[in-house]
């Protein structure tokens, strides 16, 4: 290199006078799905991997109970049998 004070190479050399603090955040924020556990529930935990099987396991159980619910609360079927002693 030419210039021992900079470390970039000419072809690097970039313009920075232009850019917009923060211009994509607000899309990163809508687009992640980090979540923050509390230091109770984090503690459960010993990593990732285990919080997804929980999470699946407890999406699992809500529509079993909603399927079960749903069907509890559904009028009783009536089924009509016609015997025809000729038949």
């Amino acid at each position: 290199m030419s210039n021992e004070s900079d470390d970039l190479r000419p072809e690097y050399d970039l313009d920075f006078s232009k850019a917009v603090r923060g211009k994509h955040y607000k899309q990163y924020r809508e687009s992640s799905n980090v979540v923050v556990l509390d230091g109770d529930v984090a503690a459960r935990f010993p990593n990732a991997a285990s919080v997804n099987a929980a999470l699946r396991a407890m999406l699992q159980f809500a529509a079993q109970a909603a399927s079960l619910t749903s069907i509890s609360t559904e009028a009783p079927k009536t089924h009509s049998v016609s015997h025809n002693p000729q038949g």
